[in-house]
């Protein structure tokens, strides 16, 4: 039976911690859950070296330093056939594992695996099923006219809502919050650009991986529930682990630090793909836009602090 790694990177979100490993727990036959926990301060530490105790993980206990450095750690570790990243936030099914390894060991030529992530109130989460954020994705994403018109190839390349999904497809890129992946492509050289630090990893995770030829799938017959956001500590938190949880208030210059991350992370995109592929002018365009976004994303956090 081939080996499945489950990878989860964990910063205080103890709660969800336990729920995650708990629910992958006997998922498959052959596995290891590896959590790297990135300096927590909420118990989970303790709870995974509880885990770790009883056989139920492998402990990776790190500084800080990143979503992609902590799963570069994983990687260094990992000698498993395939590899399955997931958030705290994200509950597959055995069914679910089944298929994807199921399609996996078929497909030809795939890396990249995403399920259709489902919400809790039951919608698709569209971040597993992105195109790249060429000059006009991003354009046509921020001016909202991929919402106005959803299945137009040319207005929708963000979330490429044109294709067929009521079957498995290509797509550009998904989302680390559940991504599984073949082991041969880190054969290949490819590992996490540790230049990110939290947002745009995984996209250019992605990215590098076609580049190497290989293919990434959208598979709409199988569904992974999502509790988006709650493995960032945001509000809807309390719905999931209960009103009665004592869930972290994010202090402000965390929150202000992520908005600068977002937006460094699109720079950083464009700096290492698309810099040589556009002229100056656009280049120039795309930057001062980027700033203004910046400011606008650090001025919603002030004011709704």
């Amino acid at each position: 039976m081939k080996k499945i790694d489950f990878v989860i990177v964990n910063y205080n979100t103890a709660e969800l911690l336990k729920k995650c490993v708990d629910n992958l727990a006997d998922i498959w036959p052959n596995m290891e859950i590896i959590v790297i926990d990135n300096d927590s301060s909420d118990g989970s530490r303790e709870i995974c070296e509880e885990y770790s105790q009883k056989g139920k993980i492998r402990f990776i206990r790190s500084k800080n330093e990143g979503l992609a450095s902590a799963h570069n750690k994983a990687l260094n570790i990992s000698k498993a056939d395939y590899i399955c990243y997931l958030g705290t936030d994200a509950f597959p099914t055995k069914d679910a594992i089944k298929k994807l390894f199921g399609f996996m060991e078929i497909s030809d030529g795939a890396g990249i695996l995403s399920p259709k992530l489902v919400l809790r109130d039951g919608s698709i989460d569209w971040d597993a099923h992105r195109g790249f954020p060429t000059p006009l994705a991003a354009m046509t994403h921020f001016l909202s006219l991929d919402k106005l018109f959803f299945k137009s190839e040319l207005f929708n390349q963000y979330f490429q809502g044109w294709k067929n999904l009521s079957k498995p497809h290509e797509i550009d890129a998904c989302i680390s919050h559940f991504m599984f992946t073949k082991g041969k492509i880190y054969e290949d050289g490819i590992k996490w650009d540790e230049d990110y630090f939290v947002f745009g990893e995984d996209i250019d995770f992605c990215y590098r991986v076609k580049e190497k030829g290989y293919k990434i799938y959208y598979l709409p017959q199988i569904e992974v529930l999502h509790y988006k956001g709650a493995s960032i500590g945001r509000k809807q938190s309390k719905k999931i682990l209960g009103e009665n949880k004592n869930i972290r208030r994010i202090p402000i210059e965390t929150k202000v630090k992520m908005a600068r991350a977002s937006t460094e992370a699109m720079r950083l995109f464009y700096r290492k793909h698309y810099m040589d592929k556009y002229p100056m002018w656009i280049t120039s365009v795309i930057f001062n836009v980027i700033r203004v976004l910046e400011f606008i994303r650090i001025t919603k956090v002030y004011l709704s602090s």
